[in-house]
């Protein structure tokens, strides 16, 4: 484990090396978030090595007779010259554009992208003016992005932190395995979303599919029209003042805010009835599996 040396892991007990080395299988019942990192530091927590860019420095790259590869190099190259702002044309559905991002960028791309999309970001912000394909913002870490209009299956999968925004409707098995960050779709979203949530919010401004936040550990989803039907131990939970203001702010802030307000949102979390999971015994898991 970084930051761990085998001589400290020899001095420590058995209890302590397996919390080192995050094997713990402790019940999480009534536990809160366990913070790692002090939120007073005044320190900006930015990769060493990541380049300093002018968002007023802009650039274009016409991608019409390049592939993924060429492209996200060329990215970088900017980057590396100072390019804060560069503007991608003709993607003509490519795959896997603008992954892997670990810094501030305005990124805007014009036209429509293929899979795996602006995945793996750490930092910027993108826009992309078509649609996109399966698994936009895979593991997204921070930063936006802001599709104007629909997008594929898996959208948002196992993303850890940012606002990922989707304009139109969305694909099924919306924020699959989401970590934390926000997801916000602006239409409908398709069938299992929210699917083993484990953190982060995901909001839907139109109809939900079958099984919505089936198997969610926690996190919280709203939904702001009808729901065809709810997951294994998905609940409806009160939708509170603060939700109420929450929602007013983020959907105000991407011009998604609904006429009628969000009282009328429907509020979905974890009824923690699989919490226990972890302390069955190995012959329950492997009927459960």
């Amino acid at each position: 484990m970084a930051g761990v040396s085998d001589a400290e892991l020899k001095t420590m007990s058995q209890d302590e090396r397996a919390k080192a080395l995050g094997m713990t299988t402790e019940q999480l019942t009534g536990k809160s978030l366990y913070v790692e990192f002090d939120p007073d530091a005044e320190e900006r927590f930015t990769y060493p090595w990541a380049p300093e860019v002018d968002f007023n420095k802009r650039t274009e790259i016409d991608t019409d007779d390049m592939t993924s590869t060429q492209v996200n190099s060329r990215i970088r190259s900017l980057m590396a010259e100072g390019y804060g702002t560069i503007v991608l044309k003709n993607p003509r559905g490519k795959h896997s554009l603008g992954v892997g991002i670990l810094s501030k960028l305005n990124l805007i791309i014009e036209g429509s992208t293929g899979y795996f999309g602006v995945g793996l970001l750490d930092g910027p912000n993108v826009r992309i003016t078509g649609r996109v394909g399966w698994s936009c913002g895979e593991n997204m870490m921070s930063g936006t992005v802001l599709v104007e209009k629909n997008a594929g299956s898996t959208f948002g999968a196992a993303i850890r932190g940012g606002d990922l925004v989707c304009r139109g409707s969305v694909g099924s098995r919306t924020g699959i395995d989401q970590k934390g960050g926000t997801i916000i779709v602006g239409g409908d979203t398709g069938a299992l979303s929210g699917f083993m949530m484990q953190r982060g919010r995901m909001v839907v401004c139109g109809n939900a599919g079958k099984n919505l936040g089936d198997s969610m550990y926690d996190g919280t989803i709203f939904v702001g029209g009808d729901i065809k039907s709810l997951g294994v131990d998905a609940v409806e939970a009160e939708l509170t003042d603060l939700d109420k203001k929450w929602l007013t702010r983020k959907l105000t802030q991407y011009g998604l805010m609904p006429d009628k307000g969000v009282d009328h949102f429907t509020k979905i979390v974890a009824g923690k009835q699989l919490w226990n999971y972890d302390n069955l015994e190995p012959s329950d898991k492997k009927l459960i599996l």
